[in-house]
């Protein structure tokens, strides 16, 4: 459920204290002790005890706000994690760092009841078959112990935890479970009648309202913890009995909450109001969106989708964050050589720029930060979409809509009346799409637009299976951009190690690369939840479509050779650009050849 290190004997016997509270005297010796603060810092830390704006803080709390420098490591101060790290070594008790997305908070909630664990300052964070296991900031009173194990029926494992963690999460999991339990009162749980549309139709369950306060509650901190774990999707997904909401961080899904279907359905309820979509409509699949707030109170954009599904609608949120538009290339990973062809291509004042690449590799950001650099007063920047990814003020946004004949085709033929000098097309999905986008580059527009194809050079060879004449293509394509998303990895745990010279030359053939000296290897840690990674990074290929790559544009046949030729102009492919940043210590081979297709043939 979450990191936990080895119980170490060797406590302080001084703080070995029976039921009473840690005392701040004993721990700071214990500091003192182990060499990560000075007498002058002990002295100071019971000097100002007792300033008011101190007074009720937990020990561990106020020592971590006197910003005492950590001895054993100059440099760094005494963090509230470090230092719960020592108690639990002074202690003799397990250290344990709080995950909420691996807790399951409706069974941790089932073993005491809030005020209970409100009182004693202690939450439980794993419910297993014989044991439970308890965090608490305060490893020295156990006055507790007896009663919950009476009432739990099971053993009790003690670890010791961040106060400030184990007082907001109490407060969190308690909060939703109870908004949960009450939207739900009086259901019966009905098994073997079928779906719940069918229970529902049978009049066994009575369907919590979607503006029950409850259910607000609910989505409030759905939407608020989707925002602090950095999730990029929210998925809402209906099961016969028990629901399932899972996030997507770092393009991994994980299982944040299971929800009774009752209570799940008026979730999705909700936010398709939130959404300004049809509540009554389940049968047809639907497309919303939500403006609302992180927890840092900056704008956040959500797209919503709705898909009818055995036992229900399903809804998946995808998390647009504006900031994102203000990073720069560099910061998505776009640098070097690269970064020059990107920035020489998209200088043009008219022809067709092309970004390829599977659903989730980055493109829409790309495009997005690309134009927003290209937006000045001076140019007007018009786009069609299926649908409108994220609303930006400088750009004069169109959404597809099939239900009344306007696709991608019709679409550019009225943003061409609107003297526009920039036009972004979200896909090129047919020929008239195609066909429409070429007229508008023959007319002296830049147009944008994306493809999914493997690589750079395939997008020449869909155009032409499309049916695009191969002298169009010559007189419109400037250039062409491939990319995907590698996981990043964790800046507080990757480790050196060496890569072999077998991957390195499955990663880097048919080129011959030096073997870099050093490389980083995934370790995993609290902060990145053992995984090894935080965040990710793009990986780019970008080949202008000169004038002595024409002669391969007459037959997709030609596309080997079209590769080459774009290797030998200086095009590096995916891969050789994954492994700069293996060289560079950012990521590792293994995920590099998990994103990236072998071009070779």
């Amino acid at each position: 459920m979450a990191a936990v290190e080895e119980k170490n004997k060797l406590g302080n016997t001084q703080m070995r204290r029976p039921n009473a509270p840690l005392d701040l005297k004993d721990f700071l010796d214990g500091l003192l002790e182990e060499g990560r603060i000075t007498q002058q810092d002990v002295d100071l830390a019971i000097k100002n005890r007792h300033v008011p704006e101190h007074r009720g803080k937990h020990v561990l709390h106020y020592v971590s706000d006197l910003n005492l420098v950590d001895q054993q490591n100059p440099g760094r101060s005494l963090d509230i994690e470090t230092l719960t790290q020592s108690l639990s070594k002074q202690c003799g008790q397990d250290y344990y760092r709080i995950d909420p997305l691996k807790i399951d908070v409706a069974a941790v909630t089932k073993v005491m009841d809030y005020k209970f664990s409100e009182r004693h300052q202690i939450l439980a964070v794993e419910d297993q078959l014989n044991t439970v296991v308890i965090a608490s900031a305060e490893p020295f009173l156990d006055s507790w112990e007896s009663v919950l194990e009476h009432t739990s029926g099971k053993q009790i494992k003690r670890v010791v935890s961040n106060p400030v963690d184990i007082k907001r999460l109490t407060t969190e999991f308690y909060s939703v479970s109870r908004s949960i339990q009450s939207a739900t009162k009086g259901q019966t749980q009905l098994k073997g009648i079928g779906n719940l549309e069918q229970m529902l139709e049978l009049g066994k369950l009575k369907d919590p309202e979607a503006n029950d306060q409850h259910i607000v509650n609910v989505v409030d901190w759905l939407l608020q913890y989707a925002f602090e774990q950095r999730a990029s999707d929210i998925h809402i997904e209906p099961r016969r009995e028990q629901g399932n909401i899972r996030f997507r961080i770092d393009g991994v899904l994980y299982t944040v909450y299971s929800l009774p279907m009752q209570a799940l359905s008026a979730v999705t309820s909700r936010l398709k109001i939130l959404g300004r979509m049809n509540v009554a409509e389940k049968r047809k699949p639907q497309d919303g969106r939500i403006k609302t707030k992180s927890p840092n109170g900056n704008e956040v954009e959500l797209r919503l989708s709705t898909l009818p599904t055995a036992f229900g609608e399903k809804l998946v949120m995808r998390i647009f964050d504006p900031e994102v538009l203000l990073k720069p290339f560099e910061e998505l990973g776009l640098i070097n050589d690269d970064l020059a062809r990107w920035n020489n291509i998209t200088s043009n004042n008219h022809g067709i720029v092309i970004i390829t690449g599977p659903t989730g590799s980055g493109k829409t950001t790309t495009l997005y930060s690309t134009l927003k650099t290209l937006a000045t007063e001076e140019v007007n920047v018009c786009t069609i979409e299926d649908p409108i990814e994220m609303v930006e003020d400088s750009f004069n946004q169109m959404q597809v809509q099939e239900n009344i004949d306007l696709g991608f085709a019709d679409g550019v033929k009225a943003l061409l009346r609107q003297d526009p000098d920039i036009i972004m097309i979200g896909e090129v999905r047919d020929l008239p799409t195609a066909e429409m986008a070429i007229q508008a580059a023959l007319t002296g527009h830049l147009v944008f637009t994306t493809l999914h194809t493997n690589d750079a050079p395939s997008a020449i060879t869909r155009l032409l299976e499309l049916g695009v004449p191969p002298y169009l293509l010559k007189a419109t394509v400037i250039g062409i951009m491939a990319q995907r998303l590698v996981r990043v990895l964790c800046p507080h745990c990757k480790q050196t190690t060496e890569v072999s010279q077998e991957a390195w030359g499955t990663l880097t053939s048919p080129w011959k690369v030096k073997l870099p000296k050093k490389a980083m290897h995934a370790e995993g840690c609290l902060e990145c939840r053992e995984t090894g990674f935080l965040g990710r990074e793009g990986i780019y290929e970008v080949m202008p479509f000169t004038e002595s790559l024409f002669r391969y544009a007459d037959d997709k046949s030609d596309l080997p050779e079209l590769r080459k030729q774009a290797y030998k102009e200086g095009m590096l492919s995916l891969r050789l650009s994954g492994a700069q940043k293996v060289a560079a210590g950012l990521t590792t081979v293994n995920e590099v050849l998990r994103v990236t297709p072998d071009m070779q043939n």
